[in-house]
């Protein structure tokens, strides 16, 4: 008689079902820092160390139990001043980041759709519109406006959706081509049911990706407008605005210029770690590869 066959008590998880499962380094790291630096700005909302018009410490005091990271040159708590700053970037940044993606998509959707002159037309003028550096862009525009926070959201957000309107007509025009397109066109769809069905899942998730990079670039190009003066005018405490108050006093004390400064090094690293991380979670292909 032969002997009993044993069967398995658990069954392990085949390996590419438990290297989906985990999630990439970057995406992690990424999702940390800009976690962090949202609590910092809504913890700013309710409670501050010190009131940003309170001069009561020391002109230049180092970083101490009063002080967490030191006083500027009025005596004013630095550490206060960063959490409000921090609370500006983001605005900024989520801000800007919307206006591209709405104004982006729509104007690439509708490049997409058109033919002929009408399409070469829109090619070009997107081309034009992309040679221009994003910070170029925004200078001008902010300066025509006025500097303010309202102008230095719409600014960025104008001048980065030629980005998002260029990828958005790529894509667009790649998906129009395939064969489920025809199909769903022969059964009757309209163009919104096509778009609204086929092109936008479609292309959400490098859309998500470039929404990312555009929400980290946003935050660089508003604390550079601002330390050039173009960006959000002081009561307002932004992080660009306080290198630029500390760059006289960069020798006597640093820590006034590194705080803010590895502030929007963080934030910037955290969206581009958070894009890099989106890329490889929702592209399988770049896994594998990987």
């Amino acid at each position: 008689m032969s002997a009993p066959v044993e069967l398995p008590t658990q069954v392990e998880a085949a390996p590419e079902v438990a290297g989906r499962a985990r999630l990439p380094l970057t995406l992690v790291v990424g999702a940390a820092l800009l976690l962090f630096a949202a609590v910092v700005a809504l913890t700013s909302l309710v409670w501050l160390p010190y009131d940003l018009a309170d001069t009561s410490g020391g002109r230049l005091e180092a970083p101490g139990a009063d002080h967490w990271l030191g006083t500027d040159r009025l005596g004013r708590d630095s550490a206060s001043f960063i959490m409000a700053g921090t609370r500006i970037a983001l605005t900024v940044g989520i801000g800007s980041t919307a206006i591209a993606v709405g104004i982006g998509v729509v104007v690439g959707l509708i490049a997409a759709f058109s033919r002929g002159w009408a399409d070469d037309l829109q090619s070009s003028l997107l081309d034009v519109v992309i040679a221009f550096p994003t910070l170029l862009l925004a200078m001008l525009i902010g300066a025509a406006q006025g500097a303010s926070l309202t102008s230095a959201v719409v600014s960025i957000g104008v001048a980065a959706s030629a980005i998002v309107a260029r990828l958005t007509r790529v894509l667009a025009k790649r998906l129009l081509r395939q064969q489920f397109i025809t199909a769903a066109r022969t059964s009757g769809t309209g163009w919104w049911g096509i778009i609204r069905h086929h092109l936008l899942p479609n292309m959400w998730p490098t859309l998500v990706v470039a929404a990312a990079l555009i929400f980290g670039a946003a935050v660089l190009a508003e604390a550079s407008l601002s330390y050039l003066g173009l960006g959000v005018p002081p009561p307002n405490s932004s992080l660009g605005r306080l290198l630029q108050e500390s760059q006289s006093t960069v020798l006597t004390a640093p820590w006034g210029a590194i705080a803010p400064g590895l502030v929007i090094v963080a934030i910037v690293l955290g969206a581009n770690f958070l894009a890099d991380g989106l890329r490889d979670r929702l592209d399988p292909t770049r896994r594998e590869r990987r």
